[in-house]
């Protein structure tokens, strides 16, 4: 049986690479730095920033709506949440956007009820957003649900990777199961059939509370929510030049979705490059730590 990949479902993250290298120059030229983290940050003042980062659910929603659109809401919450956490901030506020051919009220107050279960388990505030009906964008029974996050983080409490050296440990925090990255891949294996959601569809997992303990405990100089690119792709968004995460696999428990990729014929490789394989974030710290539900995972070469 021939290996299922994600470029074969239709996405490219070699493609999604380059497009933040082309885009880099133009964004740059705003004054923006640090641009392709996983949130930009704003200068308040001397010693503040606002940290802000947008996402989607992305094709994930297109199996919620069979009936999980609520946890497809808190999804879109987490993922945003997550983001900012990562560069050291608290979130602040939310916004959404929904959009498709033709609304209906029912899904977009569950997509919405969900965003704010998490919301406000992350202290973030909603804020607004905007709906829209785009039958010349959007074809018959489309639906999308995009959100953006925003922080706050004092100066010295930024967290950049710019202190991370080889020896250090990468520290990894358990998954839910897929969370909101692969679904076109995931799609295309389900095809028109049945499938399991409670395998499938769990909600991405927030990280708020559990990154604040670990920082009240030992020094952080890196942070990564492990989105789509896997966790060497998200680790090396965050890492100096010259420093690499050498990982351990198979050094925490395994979630049985990805025995299920693996069944569908996912090759092992594969599944480390598009998906989370149950870490939904990394911490880079000096001295290896346990610490709740946080475990040593590889270290810096």
């Amino acid at each position: 049986m021939t290996d299922k990949t994600y470029a074969e479902a239709g996405v490219s993250l070699d493609l999604a690479d380059s497009i933040v290298e082309r885009l880099r120059a133009a964004v740059e030229s705003t004054g923006t730095k640090g641009f392709g983290g996983f949130a930009g940050l704003y200068p308040l003042g001397e010693n503040r920033f606002l940290a802000a980062t947008t996402d989607s659910v992305g094709t994930k929603l297109m199996l919620a709506r069979r009936g999980r659109l609520r946890s497809a809401g808190m999804d879109l919450a987490a993922h945003c949440a997550n983001d900012v956490v990562c560069v050291g901030a608290d979130p602040l506020f939310f916004l959404d956007y929904v959009a498709g051919n033709r609304l209906s009220l029912d899904e977009v107050a569950e997509l919405v009820e969900g965003a704010a279960e998490v919301c406000r388990a992350a202290g973030c505030a909603i804020l607004g957003g905007e709906t829209a009906e785009l039958p010349g964008i959007y074809q018959q029974g489309e639906l999308d649900f995009v959100g953006t996050c925003v922080g706050l983080v004092e100066g010295d409490q930024v967290i950049d990777g710019s202190r991370c050296e080889p020896g250090d440990v990468v520290l990894g925090i358990p998954s839910s199961g897929l969370h909101t990255n692969g679904y076109s891949l995931v799609r295309k294996l389900i095809g028109d059939g049945d499938f399991d959601a409670d395998l499938l569809l769990a909600p991405h997992r927030l990280y708020v509370e559990e990154v604040r303990t670990l920082r009240a405990a030992t020094d952080v100089k890196a942070l990564a929510h492990v989105t789509g690119g896997g966790i060497l792709g998200n680790l090396a968004r965050v890492l100096p030049e010259g420093v690499a995460a050498e990982i351990e696999w198979g050094s925490w428990p395994r979630l049985p979705v990805f025995d299920w990729l693996n069944e569908q014929g996912v090759a092992e490789e594969e599944q480390r490059r598009v998906f989370n394989m149950g870490v939904g974030m990394c911490a880079v710290v000096p001295e290896p730590a346990e610490l709740g539900e946080w475990m040593p995972i590889g270290r810096l070469t």
